[in-house]
């Protein structure tokens, strides 16, 4: 894909006029925003709503009685501050690094950051020619792609007859790991499957959506699978099920 589309557009809008985006996203955006109306207008809409809140949101100073007391409280107590730093806080870092490891051990790791960055990859994917690395609906053509790429074999397998057209491979990075990324397509709709090792156990699929994305994803055989897309939910799961094997 050549050109960014409108969904990809709106997500990055806000990024855009806070201007965090970077110089080439930027003119990418502004390019897009030139030439289709229906953004152009979204996009004036926000930046006047931005510009109404700085104008007409009230300012309040803070008393100078308040300041006061802040800077007041603020203040050290030598006598209190040498009796904590004396008698409680060893017992309190004591207790802080227990309850710290603790947590550790129970809490299991988030996925949550996985799921941003795969999100995040899939958005940079859909703009210039960033999708694929080897284009083919060939699994004979991309799978062999990754031999020597990466120290996993990722399985890579056409669905055209059910609709889920594969379009090519790339390499990836997710959480400081290769990552195999495969591109479907489904109507006018883009799909990237992205596939990395895990020593973990297996984990049930999980549907979620972020930033306007539907995202799915599992754990299977020390696999790990996480599925992006605009295609709607149900289609994106059922497009899960013939991936598992």
């Amino acid at each position: 894909m050549n050109e960014l589309d409108c969904t990809v557009c709106q997500t990055l809008m806000h990024g855009y006029l806070d201007k965090e985006l970077d110089p080439p996203t930027t003119a990418t955006v502004a390019g897009h925003l030139a030439g289709c109306a229906e953004c152009a207008r979204l996009h004036d809409q926000a930046r006047l709503l931005m510009l109404g809140v700085k104008r007409q949101a009230p300012y309040y100073t803070a008393p100078a009685s308040l300041t006061a007391s802040v800077f007041a409280a603020a203040a050290p107590r030598p006598n209190i501050f040498e009796l904590w730093r004396t008698w409680f806080a060893p017992a309190f870092s004591a207790a802080a690094l227990g309850l710290a490891v603790v947590l550790y051990v129970a809490t299991p790791a988030s996925e949550q950051p996985l799921m941003d960055e795969a999100v995040s990859s899939h958005v940079r994917s859909l703009m210039g020619e960033h999708l694929n690395d080897v284009v083919s609906s060939d699994r004979h053509t991309v799978k062999p792609w990754f031999t020597g790429k990466l120290d996993f074999a990722p399985p890579v397998i056409d669905y055209s007859a059910q609709g889920f057209v594969l379009l090519g491979g790339r390499l990836d990075y997710l959480q400081h790991q290769a990552t195999a990324a495969l591109s479907y397509g489904r109507a006018k709709h883009i799909i990237n499957v992205f596939i990395l090792p895990t020593p973990e156990a297996d984990k049930p699929q999980q549907s979620q959506t972020i930033r306007g994305f539907n995202v799915v994803s599992w754990q299977a055989n020390h696999m790990r699978f996480v599925l992006v897309s605009d295609l709607e939910k149900s289609e994106l799961e059922a497009f899960s099920q013939l991936l598992k094997p």
